[in-house]
């Protein structure tokens, strides 16, 4: 197991099996008023069946912390590298699964 530090003194544990991660190429995120659920999902090109790899619960003003630190990392990236292209909508990715609240 390995060990990171944060500058706040917080000493965080990151075992060897969550530190391979996941790969994800879809978000589906849902609501209730206490809380926020973020499934991470695999796709494969030609395959109908998706597998959740993992879901993240959070609340909302932890959602609203982390909707914050993307915007930040993401326009960091962007000076470095160049602007992120969006995914065309038209290319059949799915963003509504039927939930009242799902965003990709």
């Amino acid at each position: 197991m390995s060990e990171k530090k944060k500058k706040d003194g917080l000493n965080i544990e990151l075992s060897e099996e969550i530190a391979e991660g996941s790969y994800s190429n879809l978000a589906i995120i849902n609501h209730s008023p206490s809380e926020f659920v973020l499934d991470f999902i695999q796709m494969m090109p030609g395959v109908p069946k998706a597998k959740v790899k993992s879901r993240i619960i959070l609340t909302p003003q932890h959602a609203k912390r982390l909707m914050k630190a993307l915007v930040e990392n993401i326009s960091k990236f962007e000076d470095q590298n160049g602007e992120i292209k969006d995914i065309d909508p038209s290319a059949g990715l799915p963003i509504n699964f039927g939930g009242p609240a799902a965003q990709a």
